[in-house]
This record gives structure tokens, sequence and C-alpha cells, in this order.
């Protein structure tokens, strides 16, 4: 049926065919415009996730404006005029822009200490730094040593300070999350796609705002660059240039990884048309898979970048098999094209295809995994490889049709047919020497990978020259860290006593019917709790600033001659401060609504020995010997919690899931190659070069993070795609004498080629990586040169030598 398919069809017509896919071509170009990035910090969430739907109601109980953060750094003192004279303006200037509500700096910062005066007095009047009459040399003392702001808003040197830039609510992005978890409970999958529908139109408005808002105060910043070292930080601000980072990556480097194929695949075959038609069925593929993806409205992420450049590895791959399979047979038969295209691509077909389902059950495990980029990449992987795999079948012998049959298409690149001789031999003559350095391979892969380690650093993504770090450094290493954390905690509700008319003085009694119920709240034993979490949360290393009313705590004391307020004082503070005051101070840390307490962490991002999912659970185990009150209870939330959730949840879920994989690929090998024993050594091939991979990233101390745990699928997907082939071909040229080195050396002069060539063009093509911004896709790129490396060595070197040693096709 295929034959009469290619016989009858894409031979007979190869213009109309070309035309149509013209045409298709066009069609999914234009909806391939409609993909879009999202490289937000919600993208990368569990949906179903507990921990998130508590820190969206955490957010809405405390007053946590979504904030970017300018680093300011002046060439002048930072209490000099000139310096504080250019930090208003910038505020000013900033305050103008229409996403801005407000903009907190040390200039209007309540000064608590400076000087101390008793809480009436100051309560009366609270003076900032921009106040004429402020003493700037105890602002200066305030500043270094008052717990709200030492190592927060100002640097231990005193050289550099932050500004704080809060951003308007985005109440309508907040209405859509509230009205898609009710349509989830409710299982309304019809009013649920409409609204996803609405929701990414949405999120796609809202990333232009965002951006026009980051270029916006990007460029206030450059007009005081002269005046001062000054870097924009905060969540906003790297999912922006994140996705700037990943269309600089696919349209420069994509660009130049093209190029460099083109340059490889010329060397290889020294042929236009052979380096032409590789190109367009790469391109067109992309094209189709991106067209799809536009057409249904799916984002891409920071996960799912990739995914262009692994289309373009297997597209390459299958592409080389069949024009080295078709210069083969035009060098050994004297047959019209149409008879050489006819019998390539039915004798690649079956192997070809086997490779893809295979190469597409390694990808699909991702699906299993529990985050949505992740499974987005599976999918796209899936659909992507199985769109090659249709287009180069269609296109190759259809394009190829319009060039003459080649005269002298024998001769193989001598580059190849040297290391394909040299592996030959190898395995002919040291065979028992490969099998051994096996063995020591997997020893050592087995023990590099005891030693990897899942992490996560947002501050090790990216190359130090990028804004990006250089921000998130001064942040993370001056003013207290980057990756916030928060601990939530629950006070037990306790019996109101009855008033005590004796406990109060005339200033007391001047607010007692008003401030009743607070007082009560700010018991001493509330409060004890407060200091003592406080005291034990400022212990930890890792944690480089910690904000809290336990904070306040520590400056009223001092106020009150270094005597704690009674309930009624700290009532009082907390009622008659001014609400621009409270706001910062106060409002993010108590909620005496919900009978809580918020202590806000910022953990050092940049710590090299911070392992975050054993922090956790340190503190998980730790705090109730510090809150040391059973009826009280605690909770951590924030984005590390999150993340961390994200991270061990996909861990769990691939680590568990490869087992599948390897289980449901020997299933495949068997259907194939209805042998159990060669199954058994195709599997062997496979996992050996997944363990080598391991194993670098392992005594190379790369983590296991959002990007790289993808790899191992990755490398099933790439890797048995050589093993399939080879196979498929060894059986063939053995069945010709049962010879088995005969076999080896037939297939390695012949398929061998094939695979050496896929891998030279995508590891020269993928070398480019390395100078991306983000560390990620470098690590991508160079794990990637890896993988076909070690595959085509494992595929060359080990896969014929144990097909020889265990006489597979006896």
């Amino acid at each position: 049926m295929i034959r009469s398919f290619y016989s009858n069809v894409i031979l007979k017509f190869p213009k109309i065919v070309l035309f149509l896919l013209a045409i298709f071509t066009v069609v999914f170009g234009y909806f391939s415009t409609k993909l879009s990035i999202d490289a937000s910090a919600d993208s990368l969430l569990l949906d179903n996730d507990k921990d998130l739907a508590f820190y969206r109601a955490v957010s809405e109980r405390y007053y946590m404006p979504n904030f970017l953060v300018i680093t300011y750094t002046p060439n002048s003192p930072l209490l000099s005029k000139r310096s504080l004279d250019t930090l208003k303006q910038m505020s000013e200037d900033l305050k103008k822009l229409p996403e801005i509500t407000s903009v907190i700096s040390m200039l209007n910062v309540p000064l608590l200490q400076s000087p101390p005066r008793p809480l009436k007095e100051l309560l009366e009047k609270i003076p900032t730094l921009s106040d004429k009459d402020v003493n700037k040399t105890l602002a200066k003392k305030e500043f270094l040593t008052s717990p709200i702001y030492k190592n927060n808003l100002l640097s231990k040197d005193f050289k550099t300070t932050a500004l704080l830039i809060n951003l308007k609510p985005d109440i309508k992005y907040e209405d859509f999350i509230k009205k898609r978890n009710i349509l989830r409970a409710k299982g309304d999958s019809t009013a649920l796609e409409e609204l996803n529908k609405n929701f990414k139109k949405y999120k796609d408005l809202r990333r232009n705002i965002d951006h026009d808002t980051i270029v916006n105060i990007r460029h206030i910043i450059a007009k005081y660059q002269n005046h001062a070292k000054i870097f924009l930080g905060g969540v906003n601000m790297i999912a922006n240039d994140m996705i700037h980072f990943i269309k600089n990556d696919l349209m420069i480097y994509g660009s130049v990884l093209l190029l460099l194929l083109i340059t490889t695949l010329f060397i290889i075959f020294k042929e236009i048309k052979f380096v032409l038609i590789p190109v367009f069925v790469s391109i067109v593929s992309v094209v189709f898979t991106t067209g799809f993806l536009g057409l249904f409205g799916w984002d891409v992420t920071v996960i799912s970048s990739n995914y262009i450049s692994l289309q373009l590895i297997i597209t390459i791959s299958i592409i080389l098999h069949l024009i080295v399979r078709y210069r083969e047979l035009a060098n050994a038969y004297d047959w019209s094209q149409k008879e050489l295209l006819l019998e390539t691509v039915t004798s690649k077909a079956k192997p070809s295809f086997y490779a893809i389902i295979t190469t597409i059950a390694g990808f699909g495990s991702l699906i299993l995994a529990d985050l949505k980029p992740v499974i987005n990449l599976g999918y796209m992987m899936s659909i992507g490889v199985a769109t090659s795999l249709f287009i180069a079948f269609i296109l190759f012998p259809a394009a190829m049709m319009l060039f003459k049959r080649d005269a002298n298409a024998a001769g193989q690149n001598s580059i190849g047919s040297g290391i394909t001789h040299f592996c030959a031999a190898l395995v002919k003559n040291h065979g028992n020497a490969i099998l051994i350095s096996a063995v020591v391979m997997t020893l050592l892969s087995l023990y590099g990978a005891t030693k990897l380690k899942v992490e996560n650093s947002f501050i090790n993504y990216f190359k130090q020259s990028t804004q990006i770090y250089q921000s998130m450094k001064v942040i993370d290493q001056k003013l207290g860290g980057t990756t916030p954390l928060d601990l939530i905690v629950k006070f037990k509700t306790e019996k109101k006593p009855a008033p005590s008319a004796d406990s109060f003085d005339e200033f007391e009694n001047e607010f007692r019917q008003s401030e009743n119920q607070n007082q009560y709240w700010f018991s001493p034993n509330k409060m004890e709790t407060i200091r003592n979490i406080q005291h034990y949360l400022e212990s930890l290393k890792e944690i480089g600033s910690v904000q809290s009313f336990g904070t306040v705590l520590e400056v009223a004391k001092k106020l009150n001659d270094n005597k704690n307020l009674d309930t009624f004082e700290l009532a009082v503070l907390y009622k008659q401060i001014p609400q621009k005051f409270r706001d910062i101070i106060l409002n993010p840390f108590v909620n005496i609504q919900d009978n809580e307490v918020r202590f806000a962490m910022r953990v050092i991002d940049s710590n090299p020995d911070l392992r975050r999912d054993a922090f956790l659970k340190k503190l998980q185990k730790e705090l109730p010997k510090v809150i040391d009150n059973k009826e009280i209870k605690f909770r951590l939330t924030s984005l590390m919690v999150l993340y961390n959730n994200m991270l061990q949840s996909l861990f769990e879920s691939q680590i568990l899931t490869l087992g599948a994989v390897v289980i449901i690929l020997f299933l495949m090998f068997i259907l194939l190659f209805r042998s159990i024993k060669i199954s058994t050594i195709a599997i062997i091939s496979n996992l050996i070069p997944v363990s080598i991979i391991f194993a670098v990233m392992g005594f190379s101390n790369i983590p296991l993070d959002v990007m790289t745990i993808t790899i191992a699928s990755i490398s099933i997907g790439i890797g048995v795609d050589d093993t399939i082939h080879y196979i498929y071909r060894f059986k063939k040229e053995y069945a010709k004498d049962h010879d088995y080195i005969q076999a080896m050396e037939r297939s390695h002069n012949s398929i061998g080629f094939a695979m050496f060539y896929t891998s030279l063009a995508i590891i020269l093509g993928f070398s480019i990586l390395v100078f991306s911004n983000f560390i990620p896709t470098i690590y991508f790129g160079l794990l990637t040169i890896l993988v076909m490396f070690s595959a085509l060595l494992s595929a060359l070197l080990l896969l014929p030598k144990l097909l020889i040693k265990f006489k597979a096709f006896n």
C-alpha cells in the first residue's frame, strides 16, 4: 500500500504535492504568528497546589501589592544633597507612570528613632528623611541599626538603598483566577473553556502593559545613570526580560544554528540539494507545529521554549537517514530517480516509524508530570516529532523528483567513512575493552548520579553580564535576599478578660473605648511568641531579611527605655499610626480580624550551600519547638514554597515515570524486533547515555531544575533513534551471510554514516547555544551535545559489540 501510494501519488505528481504543501505552509505560517510566550511566575506553578490556593488567600488578607525594586548606589555619599535630590526626582518621575501607585524609599519611610521619643509624642508627628529639620546623623544610625531597615532598605555599607515601586493591583486577573476555580469545581467545561480563552487574551494584553511599564521605568532610570549605579529588579521585570531572552534565542541562535547546520550539511554532502532539502523540511516541520500550537492558543513557556531546537534535531535525523540511504542505493543500483526514491522511502519507512513512535514514548513521559509547562512540552514534542516524520516522508521524495538522478552519488564523505571504519575496527579488535569501559562508565555514572541535587536558583539562571543578574545580586547580597518566603502564624481564640478601669491612666483613657478590642489582641503571650519566632528566623544564615510585627516590637522596646510595650500601648500604636506608615510597617504583617501574623522573609538565593527543600523541612521541624504551643498553628508560604513544591513534584514524577518509559520502550522493542534478547540489548544501549548525562550533571554540580530535569526524557527520545536504525540495518546485513563481523562492518559503512552525520550536524549546530544569556539554554545546548555524542558512541561501539557477543540474531 505504501509503495502504491508513493508510486501513484507522491512520485507521480511531485509538483502538485509540493504546491499543496506550500499552501498549507502559508496557512500554518499565519497561525504560527499567534503563538505567544509566557514567562510569568504563574506559568511555573502547580494549578492544583493547595499551597498556591493558601498563598492567594494570604495575599488577600494582607497588604501585599505587586512591586518592583530599584537598587540605587549613588556616586556621592548616600545622604548628600546631590544623592537625595536625584533620589527624590527619580521617585517623582516614577510616580507619574500610570501603573505605579506609590514609591517607597528612604525619603518617605517613618523614622521612629531619629531622635528617640515617647510613643505619644512620636505618634503626633512621625518624621521622615524628607523633613527639613531631620537629624541625618541619627537617621543614618537608625537606617543601619533598626531591625525594620537594616540589611533591607539600606545595605550594611550604607552605599546602596532600595526603592520599592508598588504597582496597581490587578483585580481583573484575580477575578479570572477565582472564576476559573469556581468553574473547575462545578465541572462546567464549556464555560471554563470560554473563560480560559478570555483569560489568555487578558494575559497577552497584561504582558504588553507590563512590558511598557518596564520600558518606561528603564527610560527614567537611564536619565540618572550618570549619578549612580541603578538596577531594576522584581518578578515582573524578570518575566519581561526572560521573554526577551527566549525570543532572542529563538530568533538569533535559531538562525545561526540553521546556518551552522547548512554549513555542516554542505561539508558532508557537497551538494546543494542535500543542503536545501533538509533545511526546507526542517523549516516546514517547525512552521506546521508552531502554526498548530498558535491555532489552538498554546503558550510557549521557559520550559517549552526549546521545542524548536528539539524538533530540528529529530527532523535532521530523519532526513539524513533518507539521504544516506538514497546515496547508498544510487551507488549500488542503476535505477531511475523514481525507483531510487521509491526504494529509499519504503525501506526506511518502518524503522523511521518505529524510531518516531519510541521517540514519542520518551517525550510522552513528560505528559505524566504534574506541571503544565512540562506537560505541554511533552505534547509539543509528540506533535512536532510526528509532524517531522510526515513532512520528511512527503517533502523529501517530492522535492527530489525535481532533480536528476545522481550520476556519482556513491562517495560517502571521507570524514564519516574514517570514523565509522575506526569504530568498526574497535568493535572487531577491542570488543572486551568496550564492554569493560561500559561497565566502568556505568559504575561511575551511578556514583555521579548520587551527587545530583534538585535545586532551582533563579539568580544562577542568568549570565553575570546581564542586568537581571546584576540587579538580583545587589538585592540578594546587599539588601536582604531575593527569594520570598512567608510564615503565617495563627493564634488560638482567647477569651476577652473583663476591662479594668484602674489599669488606664489619663492618656490610656483617651483611647480606652475604641481600642478595647485591639488591646485584647496584643496579649503578652502573643507578643512573646512573635519575638521568639523573630529571633529564631533572624538566627538562620539562609535568611537575609525578616520583616514582621516582631521588628516593630523591637523598635518600640527601644523607644520605651528598653522595656516591652504593654498591650494597651501596642493597641494605641497599631491604631494611631498614620495610614501611609501603617501600610509600610504594620498592615503587611498583622491581621487582627483573622487572629494571625505574617513573617515576611527573603532567602539569599545566591548562597551556594542553600538546599531549599531541606531548609523548608528544617523550618517545619524546628518551628513547633520555638512556638512551644500546640494550639498555635503555622504555615509556610510564598514563592519559595510554591517553586519547591513544583520542583519536587516534577522530580518525583519524572524519576518515577522513567521506569515506566523504559518498560514501554522495552515492549516496543519486542514488538519491533520480536526478540527479548535484542530488546534487552537495545534498552542497555539507551540507558547508558542517560546515566552518563546524570553522572556529568552530578560531578559538574549542575542541578536538576525546571529545565534540566527533562533531559532524561530528551536523552531517551534522541538516543533511541540511532538504536532502532542500527539494529534494523544490522539484522538485514546479517541475513545476507550470517556473519556477525561482516554484518557489523557493513552496517557501520551504511547506516553508520547517517548516524555520524546526524550527530555531527547537531553537535556543531547546538554549540552556538553556549553564547546564550540564559544559563538553562546553555546547559540545554551542552547536555544535548553530550547526549548526541554518548548516544552515537553507544550505538557504534557498545550496541554492535553486544549484538555480536550475545549472538543476537541466532
